[in-house]
């Protein structure tokens, strides 16, 4: 059993590295990738704690792109995966994450501004005792919920965080094309994750996608995920199969915040097979 998708809290999931280190032993994981948003830190953290667990460690990232679906839309975000074997990330990629990291505080600042706006009383300093350096809309959410103006994690985003939500503020992301590019000029293997989020409800424009981001080099798509049906799942394995990609999976484990999903099994349905590491292991050379 593996799981390539995983987080830590250094982005926002509520373990520390050596947590989800010593929990997906105790799963009983053979491999395990850290992917936490826009941060190689939790991986950084991982491998000393690794290196004598007989834990196959991957080093892992989720980033926030931006996308328009149609030429008169607005942008949407769109996350893409992206895994780097061999030597690692190099550190010119490291250096364009700082870029992304300084746009999240500043959208986060933002963001502390506009709930206070609506009367909420939120600051940045009490979101980043919870996100540090890589705080995000999550942490707005759970100082929200302990603060009573909400009563979910989920009601904090439909209110207030969501794209669509009055208190909504955009931050400056890469674009999606040149997301994937950039992972391929630095040795990196990409992925798109949970696929089924993008809300693409028909399935020959969500086709249109996949294939305009295969020609543009997309290597992956993440097929099993714990939001994903049993027909999801088969839908993305077979575009896979009629384009060419490679297939990624993974629980999306975040801890305590999302208590239903498990690590290597999501929610009960996710069962990433090893024969998906190896195959990107192949194809990263």
């Amino acid at each position: 059993m593996i799981d390539l998708h995983t987080h830590t809290y250094e982005s926002d999931g509520t373990y520390s590295p050596r947590e989800l280190v010593e929990a997906a032993i105790k799963a009983g994981l053979e491999a395990l990738a850290i992917s936490d948003h826009d941060t190689f830190s939790g991986y950084d953290q991982a491998v000393p704690i690794t290196r004598d667990a007989g834990l196959d460690l991957v080093c892992g990232i989720e980033l926030s792109t931006k996308h328009a679906f149609e030429a008169t839309s607005k942008s949407r975000s769109v996350h893409l995966l992206a895994y780097f074997f061999n030597s690692g990330p190099p550190a010119d990629f490291r250096e364009w994450l700082v870029e992304m990291q300084n746009n999240r505080r500043d959208r986060n600042r933002r963001l502390a501004a506009r709930l206070r706006d609506f009367g909420l009383d939120i600051t940045l300093e009490e979101v980043e005792a919870l996100g540090r350096t890589m705080a995000g809309r999550p942490h707005f959410a759970r100082v929200l919920l302990e603060k009573g103006y909400v009563s979910s994690y989920d009601e904090a985003f439909r209110l207030y965080l969501d794209e669509s939500a009055k208190a909504y503020v955009d931050r400056i992301q890469p674009a999606l094309l040149d997301a994937i590019q950039r992972i391929k000029t630095f040795g990196g293997i990409s992925s798109l994750a949970h696929p089924v989020r993008l809300g693409r409800r028909d399935v020959q424009k969500e086709e249109t996608f996949v294939a305009l981001l295969r020609d543009a080099g997309l290597d992956a798509i993440e097929a099993w995920h714990s939001d994903h049906t049993e027909e999801d799942t088969r839908r993305y394995l077979g575009l896979a199969v009629k384009y060419g990609l490679a297939v990624t999976g993974g629980s999306d484990f975040h801890g305590d915040v999302k208590p239903s999903v498990r690590l290597g099994v999501g929610r009960g349905q996710v069962a990433t097979p090893k024969e998906a590491l190896d195959r990107l292991r192949q194809i990263s050379g």
